[in-house]
């Protein structure tokens, strides 16, 4: 191809994509005109630069800066025209918010309540010397049942009560499911994996989610946050877990804040406590406590005659609503901007 008959498909390919992208006016027009003349496999830009190996050897530098300069140009049309249909204009300027106008501000979004208190609880129990820790959602029954001390015919393992991906064919309400996968119901599926990887000293924390079969209502609901701490070495006493309670209520909600043990049962703890602070004036449930079962401790290989621990389970949402006066758990869900904004 001579030199002339190349830079003349330049020109005429300029000219064509320019006034195709000026015509374009809606997103498909100018998808396809991008296509069309500046695709990476099949556009016209790319065909022409095919044929510039035809050009004889001397023309080539003068084919190759013209080349250059359409390809520039066109794509400088390209980014007029996208500009223009999507309302940007030469500024780039969102057309929705006018800084000149009274009274009108951004919205600017922040973290969600939620989040905010699992940041504020891990860094509270952090000071404390707890570290965080992990664990997965999926579980099988022998980290959310069995290592955790909890019999087979115990309410807990009911089928009606947990959210069981796959359960054995059988006619029994309370059928056999240790070969199955659920969504954890506790965070205390997690002391079991650390416990299992690690020797004593252990002082950790796991805030995360949790599933039960609740019907919402304004203090329930079928996924909801947990805290585990787990606590365990030489010479650990039910002391110990009050003063750590006591030092964390203190610090989130502020004041001396006064807390009371109410026996109770629980498979994994012995003895067990259901824990109350007092706050303004009013006693206020917030989850389960005790000292490590020996059973547990044997799950994970631990030998219970030398070493101790307490675990405690407190409810992430009615730390978060007690904190923020929030009386219903679903408007942390709802989604609902004019809630969320408060906070």
């Amino acid at each position: 191809m001579s030199l002339q008959n190349f830079l003349s498909a330049l020109d005429s390919l300029k000219s064509e994509a320019i006034a195709t992208l000026d015509s374009a006016t809606d997103a498909d027009a100018f998808e396809a005109a991008r296509v069309k003349y500046a695709g990476q496999k099949k556009g016209a830009l790319k065909d022409v630069q095919k044929q510039m190996g035809s050009v004889a050897a001397e023309d080539r530098k003068s084919a190759g800066m013209r080349f250059n300069e359409v390809k520039q140009a066109i794509e400088a049309a390209l980014a007029d025209a996208q500009a223009r249909l999507t309302g940007g204009g030469e500024s780039g300027a969102d057309p929705t918010f006018d800084p000149t106008l009274p009274g009108v501000r951004p919205m600017i979004g922040h973290i969600h309540p939620i989040t905010q208190t699992i940041n504020h609880l891990t860094e509270i129990m952090g000071r404390m010397g707890f570290e965080a820790a992990e664990g997965p959602e999926v579980e099988d029954p022998h980290h959310n049942f069995v290592a955790l001390n909890i019999p087979e015919d115990h309410p807990a393992r009911d089928p009606l009560d947990n959210f069981y991906l796959a359960t054995a064919a059988t006619g029994d309400s309370k059928q056999n499911v240790e070969g199955t996968r659920l969504l954890r119901s506790q965070t205390s599926t997690v002391q079991i994996r650390v416990m299992a990887q690690r020797q004593p000293p252990i002082r950790v924390i796991s805030l995360g989610r949790v599933y039960r079969p609740d019907d919402p209502d304004a203090t329930h609901f079928p996924m909801f946050h947990q805290m585990e701490g787990l606590l365990v070495d030489k010479h650990v006493t039910m002391a110990n877990l009050k003063t750590v309670l006591r030092v964390f209520a203190t610090n989130y909600l502020g004041g001396d804040v006064e807390i009371r043990f109410r026996p109770s049962f629980f498979p994994f703890t012995e003895p067990s406590v259901e824990v109350d602070f007092l706050w303004d004036g009013t006693w206020i449930e917030f989850g389960g406590a005790g000292m490590v079962d020996p059973n547990v401790f044997r799950a994970v290989g631990y030998d219970p005659e030398e070493v101790s621990g307490f675990a405690f389970g407190l409810g992430v949402e009615r730390l978060c609503m007690r904190r923020h006066g929030i009386k219903d758990i679903r408007d942390l869900y709802s989604g609902d901007m004019r809630f969320l904004s408060q906070f």
